[in-house]
């Protein structure tokens, strides 16, 4: 179904999966963001735990991010997966011992505004296979990481292996324009189709749909889902040769043009480096480039690049930051 927004697009979402389950509880990952309309600021952490948020409801139910770079130094890596799905595991016991059931699971296929964070191999098989067993609906939020910006897949989801229930897009499938979409399985649209007329006045009008046939076609044609690999391997190469310069890089993290690079005042503790980040962000741009910070602590740099990025915007965007990073450093700021 076509809507106009990736609030509309996770909304809908959620009508599909209560019209499929009849319930209610959400599982979300503690700091997601999922859109503007009260009942999605309601199941996201970044809003309803920070300043003028109403604090939890009861049938939002969240567990930890599985941010690999925080984990406990005695997991193994290959164990980050199963380990941070615990957290859901036990988030539906909680539930199962008052006689309740997960209605869903939602999650950005790379949580953004958590701080770019990737997800450890084998965390949604995990936690699908677990929220599927109790009857409940698995939902991949796509609005900012699909459309190949992780250039090596067309979905971000792939990069984990596994096919959700229903995939929320927005913003990229117009190219800013107002156009989002929700795609689900026959047997959800089928337990929709109840007599309550879905009806979004300009979602999917032609003139939208020619937009998003356009960006189609540009991204496919102009092969931006190889660029977007290209020059995020070549970013994330010089990122990590950065790292070794300044020590206050704590973590280098991206795939394609979605990249994070992680701040911290003590490589041990990886203590939040919040000041500089500001500091960077401000100073790169005062030299022209933007970037946000992101993260529960503001302390990871944020990029989001154009799809169309060259190699000599990247090779500018590495220059800035070297600079702002110097300059930084330096000034002890």
């Amino acid at each position: 179904g076509f809507v106009n927004s990736g609030s509309e697009a996770n909304g809908l979402a959620l009508r599909l999966m209560r019209a499929h389950t009849g319930r209610e509880n959400a599982i979300v990952l503690d700091w997601a963001y999922h859109g503007t309309t009260q009942e999605l600021i309601d199941i996201s952490a970044y809003k309803f735990r920070r300043k003028g948020g109403k604090g939890q409801k009861p049938h939002a139910h969240v567990a930890t991010v599985p941010d690999s770079y925080h984990a406990p130094a005695d997991w193994p890596i290959e164990e980050h997966g199963k380990r941070f799905a615990e957290s859901v595991a036990e988030l539906i016991a909680a539930m199962r011992a008052k006689g309740e059931a997960p209605g869903f699971f939602l999650a950005e296929s790379i949580p953004s505004v958590a701080g770019q964070v990737f997800l450890p191999d084998g965390y949604l098989k995990e936690v699908y296979r677990m929220v599927r067993e109790t009857g409940g609906v698995c939902i991949a939020d796509e609005v900012q990481v699909g459309f190949g910006r992780v250039g090596s897949h067309w979905w971000a989801f792939e990069t984990q292996g596994v096919v959700p229930d229903i995939v929320t897009m927005g913003k990229p499938i117009g190219n800013g324009h107002p156009l989002a979409a929700v795609v689900t399985t026959r047997e959800i649209a089928s337990s929709f189709n109840n007599g309550m007329e879905f009806f979004n006045t300009f979602g999917g009008n032609p003139v939208s749909c020619a937009v998003g046939l356009a960006v189609l076609d540009v991204i496919e044609r102009q092969e931006l889902r190889r660029n977007a690999l290209e020059i995020g391997n070549y970013l994330i190469a010089v990122f990590r040769k950065m790292q070794m310069r300044y020590d206050v890089i704590g973590d280098v993290r991206g795939l394609g043009l979605f990249l994070g690079i992680e701040l911290v005042s003590d490589r041990k503790t990886k203590a939040p480096a919040t000041e500089i980040a500001r500091a960077v962000s401000n100073g790169a741009r005062q030299r022209g480039v933007l970037m946000g910070t992101e993260g529960p602590h503001d302390n990871v740099l944020k990029m989001r690049p154009p799809m169309i990025f060259s190699k000599r915007d990247a090779d500018h965007l590495i220059a800035v930051l070297d600079e702002t990073f110097m300059a930084v450093v330096a000034g002890g700021a």
